[in-house]
């Protein structure tokens, strides 16, 4: 079994991978740019779309110019490179989305997303690397250090209705997301990484969507919170880079013969507690 260079593994999924895998790896250190074995998983990003407001160039320092960086250390016919992508890359479409679907991001952490995945597609191409890019869904679990309103909504109205506060709901919640629980997510990289035909693209997320409302009445239940739930109306910019409904198809990842083992009511009541 080849040992995997691991880039950005300490993150919440990263280090979720880590603990789950058996597989042979070796943590590539922050600062360094050089890949410790020919298999690649690459986790390096930002995660929300909202650094616009602070660091204009953030995004495309941390998702585009580390990762070209990486890529000119790649060994041509030696390497396999495994990179980590997101749902935001699709943007407003027809749905579910599926790996051949027209993408459409908006912000400029999906916009550079989708932009690494090409460069990853042309550069492995070029100089004849194999390569794997994976579509996480909305990704949840408790090691999450960096829930916010703007990075794990959920899990930030979640704390929210645990101490019964007063919970703003775009839409009234009447929009369909999916949502995967980490370790499931890292189960599921990890069979990628495995067995999923390479220089392929492959969405990572669950059978069903999920209506956003239903998760968080369920919440509701569970605590037996007092919270206050009101719909207000996205702000502006919450039009201009989020669309309202999302859900993928993950048809591919299933031929591959993964399973949940994790079910969202389950993932819930983890959070919940």
């Amino acid at each position: 079994m080849s040992e995997i260079s691991i880039f950005g593994g300490t993150g919440f999924v990263g280090s979720e991978f880590c603990s789950t895998t058996k597989k042979p790896y070796k943590l590539v250190a922050r600062e360094s740019r050089v890949p410790l074995s020919s298999d690649v998983l690459y986790f390096i990003s930002t995660t929300d779309n909202y650094n616009v407001f602070s660091d204009l160039h953030k995004d495309i320092d941390v998702n585009l110019s580390i990762l070209v960086d990486v890529l000119k250390n790649l060994k041509p016919g030696e390497t396999t490179f495994n990179f980590i992508s997101s749902w935001f890359v699709y943007g407003e479409g027809k749905l579910p989305a599926t790996e051949d679907s027209q993408c459409n991001p908006k912000g400029f952490y999906s916009i550079t997303k989708r932009t690494a995945e090409q460069l990853v597609i042309s550069y492995c191409q070029t100089f004849k690397i194999n390569y794997r890019i994976l579509r996480l869904c909305n990704v949840y679990g408790t090691n999450d250090k960096s829930v916010s309103k703007q990075k794990n909504a959920l899990q930030y109205l979640i704390e929210r209705i645990k101490n019964s506060d007063e919970i703003n709901l775009y839409h009234n919640g009447q929009f369909y997301r999916d949502y995967m629980h980490v370790h499931d997510v890292a189960r599921a990289i990890d069979l990628c990484i495995e067995k999923a035909p390479i220089n392929e693209i492959i969405n990572i997320g669950p059978k069903e969507k999920t209506l956003f409302k239903n998760v968080i009445d369920l919440a509701v239940k569970i605590t037996n919170s007092k919270s206050k739930i009101t719909s207000i109306d996205p702000t502006e910019f919450h039009k201009i880079i989020q669309v309202r409904n999302f859900y993928m198809d993950s048809s591919k990842l299933r031929n591959l013969g993964f399973a949940q083992s994790i079910p969202l009511e389950e993932g819930i009541k983890e959070l919940c507690q």
